[in-house]
């Protein structure tokens, strides 16, 4: 028999074929030449045939799955059948798979580059477990400013209790001039209904008191960029309530910072204040509906101070709610009017409000408290303080 090789799956293999039988040159029966690989014995009556022998018919082939041709029939002996891929390789179950990574985890970590990697892998998924469950539960938590809210009265929680207060000296004047903030008290004048209308300072004019500070308040307006007429409201309530509320000591500065931080001192939604202390348009707040992380307070004065019978909206340049003007609002210009939208009222209410409860704002955590009783968030407060800070120091204070 012969030899013949194919290459069947990448791979050399022997695939053994019959041969015709070939006669002699002379016509004589002569041997059968021996495959040259894989020699066999032959037996003793086939090391010849006749000359006349027919050639056998070759036996037809099967084409296996995977490529190989072998003889119909028995296969040969000694060889094994080739399977399909597929089917010829084997998966592990899950958990052997589970056990071995988990073994090669393990093998791993004590490597040099595994006790390197591994614990910084660990610490990734714990900073974004913890900054996915911040991005959930943070926003629920926060309160956005929205007003003054006079009608809460839980005591505030976690407010400094050291440390300084902004602007609680008020603002040095020449020698002999009294009467200004910062200064001895002046002598107020009262209305037959008890309440103060003023400092008795230079020449008191008919009309809005606060005008009595005119010259202070140009000097100090020119070193600290407030609006003239917003720089007398809050230098007139810190008089008033000097002599009104002693104990309290608040400094204008306060005021001034919140006016900022609530109106820019009542250029809100492209308003101005009048020479009289009127912003003009009115300054109204968005509707608190509870949207958009704002507080949700329905109409408490049917839309007779904010013009929204549904809910009620922050007013004017200090941003009260109507609810809480009507019980803390108050007349500064003596125009017989509690007018949200006139700075001069309103920085007197402000003042009023920040006193509540016999707070004296010179002490830091009296000073915390009252500034986030009248917004609760700590944002709020630290830039109310980061204001009245810098217009201590613009001024001299």
């Amino acid at each position: 028999m012969g030899d013949t090789r194919r290459v069947v799956d990448g791979e050399q293999r022997s695939t053994v074929r019959p041969l015709r039988p070939a006669a002699p040159p002379d016509g004589g029966a002569g041997p059968v030449p021996r495959p040259r690989s894989n020699p066999a014995p032959e037996p003793a009556d086939q090391k010849a045939k006749p000359a006349a022998a027919k050639a056998e018919p070759a036996e037809p082939k099967v084409e296996q799955a995977a490529g190989q041709v072998e003889p119909a029939g028995e296969p040969v002996a000694g060889r094994r059948r080739r399977m399909p891929f597929a089917h010829a390789v084997r998966v592990p179950p899950p958990r052997q798979l589970a056990v071995g990574a988990a073994r090669a985890t393990r093998a791993w970590s004590r490597r040099p580059s595994g006790r390197t990697t591994l614990p910084a892998l660990f610490l990734l998924a714990l900073v974004t477990a913890t900054a996915t469950a911040g991005a959930l539960l943070v926003p629920a938590a926060v309160r956005k400013p929205v007003a003054v809210d006079a009608t809460t009265n839980a005591p505030v929680q976690g407010v400094p209790q050291t440390g300084a207060v902004p602007g609680a000296t008020g603002v040095p004047v020449g020698p002999g001039v009294t009467g200004l903030p910062g200064t001895p008290l002046p002598t107020l004048t009262a209305t037959p209904g008890g309440t103060p209308t003023g400092p008795v300072v230079g020449p008191v004019t008919p009309g809005r008191p606060a005008d009595a500070l005119a010259a202070w308040a140009q000097r100090v307006s020119a070193t600290t960029g407030i609006p003239q007429v917003a720089m007398q409201a809050y230098g007139y309530a810190e008089l008033v309530l000097a002599q009104t509320q002693r104990s309290c000591q608040l400094s204008w500065t306060t005021l001034a910072a919140i006016g900022y931080v609530e109106s820019r001192h009542g250029s809100a939604n492209r308003a101005t204040l009048r020479p009289d202390g009127v912003a003009a348009p009115e300054i109204l707040g968005a509707p608190l509906d509870g949207q958009g992380g704002r507080s949700r307070i329905l109409d408490t004065d049917q839309g007779q101070l904010d013009h929204d019978r549904v809910y009620d909206k922050a007013l004017g340049p200090m941003q009260f709610i109507p609810s809480t003007w009507q019980e803390i609002g108050a007349d500064a210009d003596n125009d017989g009017v509690k007018n949200p939208h006139d700075i001069d009222d309103a920085a007197l209410a402000a003042g009023r409000y920040l006193c509540k409860g016999g707070r004296n704002m010179t002490i830091p955590g009296d000073w915390w408290g009252a500034i986030l009783s009248y917004n609760d968030v700590r944002r709020y407060a630290q830039d109310v303080f980061d204001k009245a800070d810098e217009y201590g120091r613009l001024s001299g204070t």
